[in-house]
């Protein structure tokens, strides 16, 4: 018997979170459905709040606030991670993460809304406000989410004369020395150049000290008046990492061997981010990247290896050698590196979506993925904004908000997800 706990019914598929964010890409079609691809394992959902490994019991909150315990006889730990955020000031309060489907949506939204917003208002330097976005963290996330981000906005500005007169203004940060540093030197140069080709300022060596409801303070005193902060400056391992009474290294991830076993626990395996898993590569003596690459192979060694120590085969060592990575920046444009190949613009562009294609689960969701590409190449991205759409207002909201003059749609919006600070 097979248990999962998750607490959604989907997978999320993350490499296509920017597409998401976007507009380019149905937020449905980027999540696989768990319950059409695991027929035979019991799914429950609620979230993890505790564990003692000592009874082999794990302690499960459910939606409704529920807690079960439940035993096992094996246990993999595959949580994920989180933003993993700094001691600026304002950063908590203010900042925008970029993890999440949820917030992969409300950035889609918000981008609409601040055009929406900009458009009204007389005042030259308070539109400014509203048009200029910060992305923080020059990773994989930060340049993805970007590019498509702006390329979102250059595909809808025509529609808002006022936003299109003042323009929109772009800023990433990055505080080491150059744009997307798991990437080969030309690469990142590369995209460095296609970035500040279409206007956005790369600030490499840069770092944030303040962000305020209206502004960020850059390194060195630099005001910039804006309304939105986005946050991809890293991860760390997921916080229920910590409360499960497991062995962790210095950045809160699992200690675990090249067998995926966490020390000390026979029955207790651990992958993906929140894993310290001793990279094959560098001879085990830093562990593997957090990519989406690595967790997925060992998710299937550690399947390999609980079986194997029931009886089925023998457990095995985790080997892998990365695929490369694949960056699409929007406009047809990306970068890629595989098999000792260096890839960019058009080239790069089809082959990262060949790539993703490839590994999204289930032919159902690929022909998904294909329809919508190929709709935004004819028709282009619409800016419905419907961050209100999950939650119905309840009748007594609906009518106070139809007698201010409203259609009571947005009737339960709280006011920072109604408009931007």
């Amino acid at each position: 018997r097979v248990t999962l706990v998750n607490d959604v019914n989907f997978m999320l598929y993350t490499p296509l979170l920017p597409g998401a964010a976007g507009g380019s890409l149905e937020p449905r079609h980027v999540v696989v459905p768990l319950r059409e691809h695991l027929h035979r394992t019991d799914l429950r959902l609620g979230t993890v709040v505790g564990a003692e490994p000592q009874r082999d019991c794990i302690r499960v909150r459910s939606h409704e606030g529920h807690v079960e315990e439940l035993t096992y006889d094996h246990l993999i730990v595959a949580l994920g991670s989180v933003s993993r955020t700094l001691a600026i000031p304002g950063l908590a309060e203010h900042g925008i993460g970029f993890k999440s489907l949820p917030q992969a949506i409300a950035l889609r939204n918000r981008l609409i809304r601040s055009l929406e917003l900009a458009e009204t208002l007389e005042d030259p330097d308070r539109r400014r406000e509203y048009l200029t976005y910060v992305v923080v963290g020059a990773g994989y996330a930060g340049v993805e989410g970007l590019a498509e981000l702006q390329d979102f906005a250059a595909d809808v500005l025509d529609h808002y004369p006022r936003c299109a007169a003042t323009g929109m203004r772009w800023i990433l940060v990055e505080a080491k020395d150059r744009v997307m540093g798991e990437a080969a030197p030309q690469l990142g140069e590369h995209v460095t150049r296609e970035l500040r080709g279409r206007g956005i300022e790369v600030r490499t060596s840069t770092t944030v000290e303040e962000v305020t409801a209206r502004s960020v303070t850059l390194a060195g005193g630099e005001l910039v008046p804006t309304r939105t902060l986005v946050w991809t400056a890293g991860v760390k391992p997921h916080p229920i990492v910590a409360r499960l009474g497991l062995p962790v290294d210095e950045g809160g991830r699992l200690r675990v061997d090249r067998h995926l076993r966490v020390e000390g626990h026979a029955n207790v395996w651990a992958v993906g981010d929140a894993a310290a898993v001793p990279d094959p590569a560098h001879k085990g003596k830093r562990p593997t990247p957090p990519t989406a690459q690595h967790a997925l192979r060992q998710g299937r060694l550690a399947a390999r290896n609980v079986a194997a120590s029931i009886g089925t085969g023998r457990v095995r060592p985790f080997r892998y050698k990365t695929k490369g990575f694949f960056a699409e920046l929007g406009r047809r444009e990306a970068v890629a590196a595989t098999m000792g190949i260096r890839w960019r613009g058009l080239p790069a562009f089809l082959l990262t979506r060949t790539y993703h294609l490839a590994m999204m689960p289930g032919m159902g969701r690929r022909w998904r993925l294909l329809a919508d590409w190929n709709v935004g190449l004819l028709f282009g991205r619409d800016t419905a904004e419907l961050g209100q759409l999950g939650q119905p207002p309840s009748l007594a909201g609906e009518l106070q908000a139809q007698s201010a003059g409203g259609t009571g749609e947005d009737a339960t919006a709280p006011p920072d997800a109604a408009q931007p600070r």
